[in-house]
C-alpha cells in the first residue's frame, strides 16, 4: 500500500463534516419537515472544554426544525504507518472542519478511522467520534474527539487497510436507532451515508483473523468485503468511495458504491452512489464537497482564491434557501468578513435581514459562515492576516440547497370519480418568492402522486414544455392531466415531488374532496395578471351557477400566501342567487406592507354550506414593484424643463456675444487730418476695445508733428460703437457726435476720419479676415511643356457682422524644359487681398498651392463685376461672394505663387503664376453658407 498524502483526507473529511450543516438535510423524498425548534432549544450555549462529551446517539433529539432533512453519516478515513508528520498535521486541520461547519440539528455524524490488526492488542478500526446528534452541543464534541485522529498508535494499529472493517463499523454505527417522538416519530427513515477516503488498495495479508497464510487472507478479505457491502445493502447505507493517488485499485472502489444500497436522495443524474478517483490529495478539496453535495442533493458553487488580505467571492441563487460559505484559511490567524449582495457586512450570529447566520471555526484553520435563507447574489468574503501568515492561498466555497414549496391547483378542485382533472404546480422559495426564471430550475423533474379511498396511488408526470394542458413553456408552471379512479370514494390527498440538481420539495400535500353526482353549485375564479404597488389593488371576476332552490352565500379567501404579504379580498363573502347563472366582481388589495416581488398563493372560492368544499381557485399572479419616486413621476418635465431654460440662456448668451462684437472697434482706423492732409493714423487693435470705447489723445507738444496714441489711464476722447453699428465720439470734456466712416468730423485744432467702420444700411460694417488659395497645372510635351494654375485665396470671413468675403485668382504660363515625357509640378505660394471701398478697408492673405509643369507665369486683373460671381463649391462649402457696395477709389486684389514640377522623362521645369484682379468692397447683407 502506498500513501500520497493522507493528512489531505483527514482534513477533508473533517470537512465533509462541516458542511452537512443546513446543506446535510438537502434530503431524500419522503421526509416531511416538522415544526421548529424553540430558539433556546436549538441554540444552548457551547460547553466549556472541561465539560464531559456531549450527545450520544441515543439522546433525544431537538424537535425538528424547518429546513434541510436529517442525514446520518459516517466520514471513514484511512490511516496507515506511512502517513508522514504533515499529514498528521493536516488531519489535525480537520478536526476543525469538524466542528465548525453547519450540520443540521437532526443529523448525526461518526467519525472512524482505519488501517488493520496484525497482532495481539491491535484493531483495525478506530472510532475517534461515536455517532453525535450534531445540535450545537454535539458538534462542540465533535470539534473535540476529532483531534484524536492526530494521536496515531502504533501499538494498537497495524499498518495494512482492512475495508471490511471499516465499512462493518461504520454500518454498525449508522444503523443505531434515534429516539423520537411526537411527528418526528412517524417521518420516513433518515438516509445513511459513508464517505470513505482512500489512496491504497485492500491490505489484509499480514491480518491474522483473515487465514493462516497471506495468499488466503486476500481471497478471504476480499469475500469478507462482499458481506459486508451486501450487509450495507439490507441496512440502506450508502457507500461514497472517493480514491487518490496512482496505487487506487478502481475495481474495487466501484464494487464498493455498486454493491451498497443504491438508493438515492432524488432522481437527478449522479445522486446514486458511485466512486470517484483523483490524481492526488491536492484535489480532494474540491472532489469531497462535490461528492458530499451528490450524495446529499446540494449544490457546490465554487468561489476565487488569494492570498490575504484580499477580497474573494462567491454566488448564491435565488433558488437556495440554505447555505454554508466555507473558507479554508490553512492558518488560524487569518481572519474573516462576509459581506450580503447588497454590501452589507452581516453578523456572525444571530437574524439580520430575513436571514439566520452561524459563524464557525474563526479559531481554525476552516471557518464556516452556515445562512438559512441566504440573500441570493454575490457575497464578498474578505480575508486578512499578519505580517507572516500572508504566504497560504485561501479558497471560499458555497454549497447551497434550494427547498421549494409547492403551490397547487386542482381542475375542477372537486372532481367526480372518473374525470380528468388538470394539475398545476408553481414553486416558491421559503422566503416566500416566486420562482419565475427557468434558468434557476434547470433540469427540473416534477411529479405528482394521487392517493385516496377506493384505488392504488397514481403517479404521473408534470411539464413545463407549452404542450397541452400547458398554457405556455418556460413560465415555470408545471401542468400535467389524470384522470380519477373510478372507485375513487371521499378525500383526496395530491402530492407534489420536484427534482434537480440542489433543488428538493416539501411534499406538502393538497386535499380535496370526491363530488358525488352533480353538483348544485359550481364556479370559476379568474384574476387578472397585474403589475402594482404596496397599496394597490388586483382586479377578479368569480361566475357561479347556481341550481339550489334558494341563495347560497359563497366565500372567497387567500390561500398559502406568501409570507409577510398583506392580502385580502373584498368582498370576503357573496352571495349567488337560485336559478341561473352570476358574475361577480372582487378585486384583492395588496397593502402597504407587501414585500416586493412576486406573490405567491391563490385565491379560492368555497361553500361553507357544503363542508367548505372548494369550488375553484386561481393563482395570484401579482408583481409587487416599488411605488414611482418623484423624479419617476416627473423626470420627463424636469428634463424638458431644464433643457428649455438652458436653450434660452444660450441664446442669451449669443445674443450678448453678437452685441459685444458688434460693438468690437478692433481693425477701425483713426486718421488725424489738418489743411487736407493726414497728419497720423492709429488701428484698434484685437482687445482695445472694452465695452465698444476707445479712448486715445492727441500728442501734439514738443513742437513735434502730431500724433494719436491709446490714453490708457483714461481721460482721452472716447470713440464708441453702439450695437446698432453707429459710431459715436465724445471730445474729452465734450459732449457727444456721430460719426459717419470715412467723413471728417472736427476735434479740437485737427480733424478725424474714422475708417474701417462704414456701416450698411443694417448697420455693419468691413471686417478684416484671413484667407489662402491654390493653384494647378499640368502640362506634357517634349523639351517643353505648357501648364496652367488656378489661385484662389481661401478665405470666408464670418463674424458677428454676417459679412462675407472671397477673392480669387487664375494664372496660366508656360514653360519649356529638355528630356522626354509628360512633366508635372506641385507649387505653394502666399496672396494678399487689400480692398478699399466706401470708406472701409479689407485685408486678408492666404496661402495658394499650385501644380504645373515647365516654367510658366500668368496674370490677370478681376473686375469689379466679376468679384460678385459665385464661386464653386471648395473643400465641402460653398463660395459666394457678397453684395457689392459703393467704391471710392479701384479695390485690387493679388495673389501670387510660386510651384515647382519634374517630368517623368530627363526634363524638369520651375513655374510661378500671378493673378491679380479688382472687385468690389465686400459690404451689405451676405449670402451665408
Amino acid at each position: 500500500m502506498q500513501w500520497t498524502n493522507k493528512g489531505s483526507a483527514l482534513l477533508l473529511a473533517g470537512a465533509l463534516v462541516a458542511l452537512t450543516g443546513p446543506l446535510a438535510a438537502a434530503g431524500t423524498p419522503g421526509h416531511p419537515r416538522a415544526p421548529r425548534a424553540p430558539a433556546a432549544a436549538a441554540h444552548p450555549a457551547a460547553p466549556s472544554a472541561a465539560r464531559p462529551a456531549a450527545h450520544p446517539a441515543a439522546d433525544t433529539a431537538a424537535d425538528p426544525a424547518e429546513g434541510p432533512d436529517p442525514i446520518d453519516f459516517a466520514v471513514v478515513v484511512d490511516q496507515s504507518a506511512s502517513l508522514a508528520d504533515k499529514d498528521l498535521a493536516r488531519e489535525t486541520e480537520a478536526a476543525g472542519l469538524l466542528s465548525q461547519g453547519e450540520i443540521s440539528e437532526r443529523s448525526r455524524a461518526t467519525v472512524i478511522g482505519f488501517s488493520s490488526s496484525e497482532k495481539a492488542g491491535q484493531s483495525p478500526v478506530r472510532e475517534v467520534c461515536e455517532l453525535t446528534v450534531a445540535d450545537a452541543a454535539g458538534r462542540e464534541r465533535l470539534s473535540a474527539c476529532v483531534q484524536l485522529l492526530n494521536k496515531r498508535d502504533a501499538a494498537r494499529m497495524g499498518p495494512g487497510t482492512d475495508f471490511p472493517a471499516a465499512i462493518r463499523q461504520a454500518v454498525t454505527r449508522l444503523g443505531q436507532k434515534r429516539t423520537t417522538a411526537g411527528a418526528a416519530a412517524k417521518a420516513p427513515a433518515t438516509p445513511k451515508v459513508v464517505f470513505l477516503l482512500t489512496d491504497g488498495k485492500l491490505d489484509v495479508s499480514d491480518s491474522p483473523e483473515y487465514g493462516t497464510d497471506a495468499a488466503n487472507r486476500q481471497s478471504n478479505g476480499e469475500r469478507r468485503l462482499t458481506e459486508e457491502l451486501a450487509r450495507a445493502r439490507a441496512a440502506g447505507v450508502q457507500i461514497w468511495p472517493l480514491g487518490f493517488g496512482t496505487e487506487i485499485d478502481r475495481a474495487a472502489l466501484t464494487a464498493m458504491a455498486e454493491r451498497g444500497y443504491r438508493g438515492a436522495c432524488s432522481d437527478v443524474p449522479g445522486s446514486v452512489p458511485h466512486m470517484r478517483v483523483v490524481g492526488s490529495s491536492a484535489e480532494l478539496d474540491k472532489a469531497l464537497q462535490e461528492t458530499f453535495a451528490a450524495a446529499r442533493c446540494a449544490r457546490i458553487s465554487h468561489g476565487t482564491a488569494g492570498k490575504p488580505p484580499a477580497d474573494l467571492s462567491v454566488v448564491i441563487p435565488p433558488i437556495a434557501t440554505d447555505g454554508s460559505l466555507t473558507v479554508s484559511k490553512h492558518d488560524p490567524k487569518v481572519r474573516v468578513t462576509y459581506y450580503d449582495p447588497a454590501g452589507r457586512k452581516v453578523p456572525t450570529r444571530g437574524e439580520f435581514d430575513g436571514s439566520t447566520f452561524e459563524v464557525g471555526g474563526q479559531d481554525g484553520p476552516v471557518e464556516a459562515l452556515r445562512v438559512k435563507n441566504p440573500l441570493p447574489g454575490r457575497w464578498r468574503v474578505h480575508i486578512e492576516a499578519p505580517e507572516g501568515h500572508r504566504d497560504r492561498e485561501v479558497a471560499v466555497r458555497a454549497i447551497w440547497q434550494g427547498m421549494l414549496r409547492s403551490d397547487v391547483t386542482l381542475d375542477p378542485a372537486s372532481p367526480r370519480a372518473g374525470e380528468e382533472v388538470t394539475v398545476s404546480v408553481r414553486m416558491q422559495t421559503r422566503r416566500g418568492v416566486t420562482v419565475t426564471d427557468p434558468r434557476q430550475l434547470a433540469d427540473l423533474a416534477v411529479a405528482a402522486e394521487l392517493r385516496g379511498d377506493g384505488f392504488a396511488p397514481v403517479t404521473f408526470r408534470l411539464a413545463d414544455d407549452g404542450r397541452a394542458p400547458d398554457r405556455k413553456a418556460g413560465d415555470v408552471r408545471f401542468t400535467g392531466t389524470l384522470t380519477v379512479p373510478a372507485g375513487a370514494t371521499g378525500d383526496l390527498e395530491l402530492t407534489t415531488r420536484m427534482s434537480a440538481p440542489g433543488v428538493t420539495s416539501d411534499r406538502r400535500p393538497l386535499h380535496a374532496r370526491i363530488t358525488q353526482g352533480t353538483p348544485l353549485v359550481t364556479a370559476g375564479v379568474v384574476l387578472d395578471r397585474a403589475t402594482v404597488h404596496p397599496g394597490g389593488t388586483v382586479r377578479g371576476t368569480l361566475d357561479v351557477t347556481n341550481n339550489d332552490a334558494g341563495p347560497r352565500a359563497l366565500r372567497l379567501a387567500v390561500e398559502n400566501r406568501t409570507p409577510g404579504a398583506e392580502l385580502s379580498v373584498s368582498p370576503a363573502t357573496v352571495t349567488a342567487p337560485p336559478g341561473g347563472s352570476t358574475r361577480i366582481p372582487f378585486t384583492v388589495t395588496v397593502g402597504g406592507g407587501t414585500p416586493l416581488g412576486e406573490l405567491g398563493g391563490r385565491i379560492a372560492a368555497t361553500d361553507p354550506g357544503d363542508g367548505e368544499r372548494v369550488l375553484d381557485d386561481a393563482f395570484l399572479e401579482v408583481l409587487v414593484v416599488a411605488p414611482p419616486t418623484w423624479w419617476d413621476r416627473w423626470w420627463k418635465a424636469v428634463v424638458g424643463g431644464a433643457a428649455v431654460l438652458v436653450l434660452i440662456g444660450v441664446l442669451l448668451v449669443i445674443q450678448i456675444m453678437v452685441r459685444r462684437r458688434r460693438r468690437d472697434l478692433t481693425g477701425v482706423t483713426i486718421e488725424l487730418r489738418a489743411d487736407g492732409r493726414a497728419l497720423d493714423r492709429l488701428t484698434i487693435g484685437r482687445g482695445q476695445s472694452t465695452r465698444g470705447s476707445f479712448a486715445f489723445a492727441i500728442d501734439d507738444m514738443g513742437g513735434a508733428p502730431p500724433t494719436l496714441h491709446r490714453a490708457r489711464n483714461g481721460g482721452g476722447h472716447v470713440l464708441r460703437r453702439t450695437g446698432t453699428g453707429q459710431m459715436l465720439l465724445r471730445p474729452r470734456g465734450g459732449t457727444q457726435i456721430s460719426l459717419r466712416p470715412g467723413e471728417p468730423a472736427g476735434l479740437d485744432a485737427y480733424e478725424i476720419v474714422v475708417r474701417g467702420g462704414a456701416t450698411n444700411r443694417n448697420g455693419r460694417s468691413g471686417r478684416s479676415r484671413t484667407g489662402s488659395g491654390s493653384g494647378y497645372g499640368s502640362g506634357t510635351g517634349y523639351g517643353s511643356g505648357t501648364g496652367s494654375g488656378f489661385g484662389m485665396d481661401d478665405g470666408p470671413g464670418f463674424d458677428t457682422d454676417d459679412d462675407f468675403g472671397t477673392g480669387g485668382g487664375f494664372g496660366f504660363g508656360t514653360g519649356g524644359g529638355s528630356g522626354s515625357g509628360a512633366g508635372s509640378g506641385f507649387g505653394t505660394g502666399g496672396g494678399s487681398d487689400f480692398r478699399t471701398g466706401g470708406g472701409g478697408t479689407d485685408t486678408r492673405t492666404g496661402d495658394g498651392s499650385r501644380s504645373r509643369t515647365g516654367d510658366g507665369a500668368g496674370s490677370r486683373t478681376r473686375t469689379d463685376r466679376e468679384g460678385r460671381i459665385p464661386r464653386p463649391r471648395r473643400f465641402g462649402r460653398p463660395w459666394r461672394s457678397g453684395r457689392s457696395g459703393g467704391t471710392t477709389d479701384n479695390p485690387t486684389t493679388t495673389a501670387t505663387g510660386t510651384g515647382t514640377g519634374r517630368g517623368t522623362g530627363n526634363g524638369s521645369g520651375d513655374g510661378s503664376g500671378l493673378s491679380t484682379g479688382t472687385g468690389g468692397t465686400t459690404a451689405g447683407d451676405p449670402d451665408l453658407f
